[in-house]
């Protein structure tokens, strides 16, 4: 019997793995641990925009009618809910201008968790979120679904502050993310350039990127 291909596993599990050869040369540029900084921010702007489109494909649309300069003309437009962007901090922010460039009217809250590295469990500092989320849908921004605790956490935040429609985009994620948020939140539609092979004893992701915060904004 054949052996499924991560794509056909990713899809398997709920998970949209976008295998698009551009998508896949940013993530690999994205991968070198000889890029800059200031490219890294570039690609991973670039590589947002990417998989936002293949986020939102499902968004509810309808039919009006334009003039153009020489006739009027059927045309679509999206209808339905509106649109919140809502990066976990520090290293979703990175995301934000690539979501905003495709949606420029969306609200954006910011959700601030950092993980325990002795635990790797969560730990909230800061929440700042629209107040109509129950009317809009909400896209969730992480670089890195690596353990799925913080990612698992801020979705259940905006659920509890109302949101019934989530998706998450994430650059990378480990098989052991992608479980943990199925587990807690079936509902939630999440889109990837990457599965990786597995975390490692530190909770990070291989072959991974490293630390996608550290390496936007030049920290360690």
């Amino acid at each position: 019997m054949t052996e499924p291909s991560v794509v056909e596993a990713a899809a398997a599990a709920g998970v949209v793995q976008v295998d698009h050869p551009l998508v896949q040369h940013k993530l690999g540029l994205l991968r070198d641990r000889d890029t800059t900084t200031q490219m890294f921010r570039q690609l991973v702007n670039e590589l947002t925009l990417l998989l936002t489109y293949e986020a939102t494909k499902d968004l509810a649309d309808e039919e009006i009618e334009v003039e153009t300069p020489l006739e009027r003309t059927p045309a679509r437009r999206i209808s339905g809910k509106k649109v919140a962007i809502c990066p976990i901090l520090r290293a979703g922010m990175g995301m934000l201008d690539g979501v905003l460039s495709l949606i420029p009217g969306a609200r954006v809250g910011f959700i601030g968790l950092y993980r325990n590295e002795e635990t790797l469990e969560p730990v909230e500092y800061y929440v700042k979120l629209p107040d109509d989320l129950a009317e809009r849908d909400v896209i969730l921004l992480d670089p890195m679904l690596a353990t799925g605790n913080s990612t698992a956490a801020a979705i259940e935040l905006v659920k509890s502050s109302g949101a019934t429609s989530v998706r998450l985009i994430a650059l990378i994620a480990a098989p052991e993310g992608i479980h943990r948020v199925r587990a807690a939140h079936p509902d939630v539609r999440i889109v990837v350039a990457a599965v990786d092979r597995e975390l490692n004893d530190k909770g990070y992701i291989l072959p991974g990127l490293g630390d996608a915060g550290d390496r936007l904004y030049g920290t360690k």
